[in-house]
């Protein structure tokens, strides 16, 4: 029988609960009872044997119902948590809030009608390993993998590894059957990626975008569905992480997709959220779950219109009370050609929306020299897309300038092909606002901390 523990409180009367934790009994090992608040219903007198007398099972008392919950947790190790509690003790907020940490310490969640499980990890047996995991789409997670690859190679190229990392990217457009793009042995340009999506295939996927804008070795997959605490509804992920073990690399790096986790047993996290989100899609539901698994949060869009300093703080704050200790960094994106834009005319294609694109487009034309003349935010609608690029002149601009995104290879660098202009691809790099640079030194040694669990883990 799996081990259990129970939520309950002194809204209801102690025999009702008696007999549901009874009926608990017959399906679970019961270990124990964690109290969480309400006092209309009890005797607020008993204590101690006095309450296990009550309710026929050791009972988890403490001012904070969360730090009881804890406890126990920690002393019986619980593979299921079952909900007897209800409104007014427990409101919708504080479910997720109890389900989070439940699901953090690797236990099944359920009430009388609903069941949330941890995400299933498939366990890696020869190479150390991080994930890279998101609060949802366009927060740029694939822009802070590429950094994250890319800082900890070089960190292992000074240090003496010589196999460096391996990205395992699983996308909604992924290929079927997991793919190896050696990025790390040749460069992969325009015409490379036409051939792919001529054939049919994603060229813009998160792999393609990784392998030539990082010049890493890459395994595509792919995944449908992601759950609540973002299991994948199926992915061949694992398949890919298997492709990827037999590689050369010091490190795999498994990134998410949306907020869908890669289902693959790691040594480490990096958790990426867009301070423009909903703060309760960071701190609440069952963003507290990828905030409580995480070793690390790079926290992008920290800036306005997306979101003021004082959202920022707020969202820092509120992980940092969360999970003591983490390391929160605060950074925007910043554009980053993969080619020389020096005097020349650029059309700009990118995902980016709202008035944040005028401070980017303003940032390009400074930084790199250039006149940027055209601005499309469209990659993503290929209707809208088509018409911005038909209403470009012939010889208008020198360069199509593009993010590897949605429709970035298929419409925007066929056409580019077909009128004979230049493409450049545009990386997306962070930039910490609160001007400390430690992110990269931080990455390399949660990096070497990966590498030593993963050998302590395995002897």
């Amino acid at each position: 029988m799996k081990r259990a523990i129970a939520l309950i409180d002194g809204e209801h009367y102690p025999n009702v609960v008696r007999e549901a934790l009874d009926e608990i009994s017959q399906r679970f090992d019961l270990k124990a009872a964690v109290f969480l608040g309400g006092t209309e219903k009890i005797d607020t007198s008993l204590a101690g044997d006095a309450q296990q007398n009550e309710y026929g099972v050791p009972v988890f008392l403490h001012e904070d119902a969360l730090e009881a919950f804890n406890l126990a947790v920690a002393r019986h190790s619980p593979e299921v948590v079952v909900d007897l509690s209800d409104e007014p003790v427990l409101g919708y907020r504080e479910r997720f809030r109890f389900a989070s940490f439940a699901l953090a310490a690797g236990a099944e969640y359920q009430g009388a009608d609903f069941i949330l499980s941890p995400p299933s990890f498939h366990k890696l047996s020869a190479k150390p390993a991080i994930s890279i995991i998101g609060t949802g789409k366009r927060i740029g997670k694939t822009a802070i993998s590429g950094f994250v690859s890319r800082e900890i190679s070089e960190a292992f190229d000074r240090t003496g590894k010589q196999d460096g990392v391996v990205v395992i990217a699983m996308g909604r457009g992924g290929p079927p059957d997991p793919e190896i793009i050696a990025g790390s042995d040749r460069n992969i340009g325009a015409a490379e990626l036409l051939k792919y999506s001529r054939q049919g295939r994603h060229a813009a996927s998160d792999y393609f975008e990784d392998a030539v804008l990082s010049a890493v070795t890459t395994v595509g997959c792919r995944r449908c569905g992601g759950g609540l605490a973002g299991m994948p509804y199926v992915s061949n992920v694992v398949e890919g992480a298997a492709m990827a073990e037999k590689l050369p690399a010091d490190l795999l790096i498994f990134e998410g997709s949306g907020s869908a986790l890669p289902p693959i047993e790691v040594d480490k996290v990096i958790c990426v959220a867009g301070a423009d989100q909903p703060y309760e899609y960071l701190l609440g539901y069952l963003g507290t779950y990828r905030m409580l698994i995480s070793d690390m949060v790079v926290l992008t869009m920290c800036e306005e219109p997306l979101a003021d300093r004082v959202k920022v703080e707020k969202i820092i704050n509120g992980i940092k009370a969360l999970k003591p200790g983490i390391e929160v960094v605060p950074t925007v994106l910043r554009p980053k050609p993969d080619g020389e834009l020096q005097g020349k005319r650029v059309a700009y294609f990118t995902t980016a929306q709202g008035e944040v694109v005028n401070h980017i487009t303003e940032f390009i034309s400074r930084t790199y020299d250039c006149a940027v003349d055209f601005v499309s935010t469209e990659l993503a609608d290929r209707k809208k897309l088509r018409a911005e690029l038909a209403a470009i002149p012939e010889e208008a601009v020198d360069v199509f300038l593009t993010e590897i995104k949605a429709a970035a290879i298929d419409v925007v660098t066929e056409e580019a092909d077909h009128r004979g202009t230049e493409v450049v691809f545009c990386d997306n790099v962070p930039v910490e606002v609160d001007g400390e640079e430690r992110l990269a030194d931080l990455l390399a040694k949660l990096a070497e901390q990966a590498i030593e669990d993963f050998q302590t883990a395995n002897g």
